[in-house]
């Protein structure tokens, strides 16, 4: 062996990445490594997000708590309203679910860009343009979502804390107020990607646009019904306003994939007219 030379038993041992098959063909070994290889990569970024949060988790801490604090400052509502650490681990408890939860939210990027390169490995060279584009599209979707479901927070916590009577207190467990809150946003968050995956399926040919527009009525009905069961207050006002960017997203998400769907049957068109006429030439 040349003194210069690299074994290749070595290289192919710390490959990062496997070669794909030009056809986007894949054993299910080759599945599993390129599953594991990407669950790390997003749990790394997810890390690295939460070691960022763990050092801004105080002025979270008291973000995430301003609306139980408001209501207590009203005098409108009962007459306590705080949120309580009832254990010695609680604190720390909610120290690293709120670090991991920020991480979540800052590696958007990464770990939705992985989860849609995962799911579509054999996409051509314009349709993984196009995935680019969705990816781009769904992380300020995905902030957007969780906003709104900030927005909406004090509001609800309002309304909620307020069913209690005037001689009664909202002592409020901290892992249980934090959950409450956490998922809430994440559940908006990620139902603002509804389009994305609409979109994503109709490029992969799994939901043409024609499907989508002959479904309309049963998707505003389950988009009313989403935001019905995540925003906590009985004010069909608030619902409303949830449920309302979500169906101009799902019309969004159909009008995009009509025009996927047009321009592939003019692609298909030409390619078909071309076929018949090689067969004519070669007749000839």
């Amino acid at each position: 062996m040349a003194a210069g030379a690299r074994p290749q038993t070595a290289m192919k041992r710390f490959r990062f990445r496997r070669n794909r098959d030009p056809e986007g063909r894949m054993s299910l070994g080759d599945h599993l490594r390129e599953l594991r290889r990407r669950t790390l990569i997003c749990a790394l970024s997810i890390v690295g997000g939460a070691i960022l949060g763990g050092f801004n988790y105080a002025r979270l801490y008291d973000e995430i708590t301003y609306p139980v604090r408001a209501v207590a400052a009203s005098k409108t509502g009962t007459a306590v309203a705080t949120v309580n650490f009832s254990t010695p681990t609680d604190a720390f408890s909610i120290f690293i679910f709120v670090s991991i939860f920020v991480g979540i939210v800052l590696a958007s990027p990464v770990w939705l860009w992985q989860i849609w390169a995962f799911i579509m490995p054999g996409l051509t060279g314009r349709e993984k343009r196009l995935s680019v584009a969705f990816v781009a599209a769904a992380v300020p979707l995905f902030l957007a979502g969780a906003w709104m479901a900030y927005l909406v927070l004090p509001k609800a916590v309002e309304v909620l804390l307020g069913f209690a009577p005037a001689s009664a207190s909202n002592i409020l467990g901290s892992d249980i107020y934090l959950s409450f809150v956490l998922k809430f946003i994440l559940a908006f968050g990620f139902g603002f990607l509804l389009p994305v995956f609409l979109v994503g399926l109709n490029v992969a040919h799994v939901l043409p646009a024609a499907v989508m527009i002959k479904g309309w009525r049963v998707a505003v009905f389950l988009c009313f019904l989403f935001t019905a069961v995540m925003t906590p207050t009985p004010d069909p006002w608030m619902m409303i306003l949830m449920a309302l960017p979500m169906v101009a997203l799902y019309f969004l998400a159909v009008g995009i994939a009509w025009l996927i769907d047009r321009r592939r049957a003019k692609a298909d068109a030409s390619v078909e007219w071309l076929q018949v006429a090689d067969d004519e030439a070669s007749a000839l």
